[in-house]
């Protein structure tokens, strides 16, 4: 059963398909947990030339994305399915992703992704045709086919039975508001360092322990904004404190 359904409007759209058919997202839509179909802006075109853009009111450098056929793509992408659905514009302007407004949209049945080029598209259709504008971070890139892949990847993965482990989503970075613990694999020892004894100690509650105040201590050295979001428990606060004190002592 198809979980969810991504749209990509996109003037690339092989970029698209060859990139989503690898890993996660290309598990998942050989098993039907998720479908993926691309529209391309230049096949709603009226003149001979595919013309999708055009020269800014105003004056200034670039070009901009046509109104008529980013909507006309839309509309049609929106026929595929009657059921609750968003239209995201990409843009440097949208609201930061994050794993929240993910899982937020992993419970709709279609996501309709816009991926705009040139310096911009229409704004009326920004106002018109789309729910809302999501950005993948304060820098520019090209167009938005790879955030679009971004948000495909990242949704896929929170889907039920995507992963090969249930808990492999919940224990991702920024699940809880935390980045990861550090994690290790064998052999033992490389180059002078050892695995932590905690790990292999068999002992499943200091395991826990152990992982939780790594995440908690990393969070803090590296991303402090996401602690002041979070409402620590009595029992994180300890942790944190602990990971503290044994960081001053080397």
């Amino acid at each position: 059963m198809v979980l969810i359904r991504f749209d990509v409007v996109t003037l690339f759209p092989d970029m698209v398909t060859a990139a989503a058919s690898y890993g996660v997202t290309g598990r998942a839509m050989e098993r039907n947990i998720a479908a993926l179909s691309v529209w391309n802006p230049r096949d709603y075109t009226h003149d001979r030339h595919k013309t999708v853009d055009d020269r800014p009111y105003g004056g200034g450098p670039g070009m901009v994305m046509k109104y008529q056929p980013l909507h006309d793509a839309v509309v049609d992408a929106k026929k595929i399915n009657s059921g609750n659905r968003k239209v995201i514009y990409l843009s440097p302007q949208g609201q930061p992703i994050t794993q929240d407004l993910l899982s937020e949209a992993s419970r709709v049945s279609q996501l309709i992704l816009v991926a705009g080029r040139y310096e911009g598209i229409d704004e009326r259709f920004v106002e018109l045709d789309c729910d809302e504008e999501w950005s993948v971070g304060d820098y520019v890139i090209s167009g938005g086919e790879l955030a679009a892949l971004i948000v495909i990847d990242a949704i896929t993965r929170l889907l039920p039975g995507v992963l090969g482990d249930a808990d492999s989503a919940v224990q991702d970075s920024h699940a809880d508001g935390l980045l990861d613990c550090p994690h290790f694999t064998r052999p033992e020892q490389l180059e002078g360092r050892s695995v932590p004894d905690v790990l292999m100690s068999g002992n499943h509650a200091d395991i826990g322990r152990w992982r939780m105040k790594q995440a908690l201590g990393r969070t803090w050295q590296r991303r402090p904004d996401l602690l002041k979001k979070k409402n620590l428990t009595a029992e994180q606060e300890n942790l944190l404190n602990e990971f503290i004190v044994e960081l001053n002592q080397f």
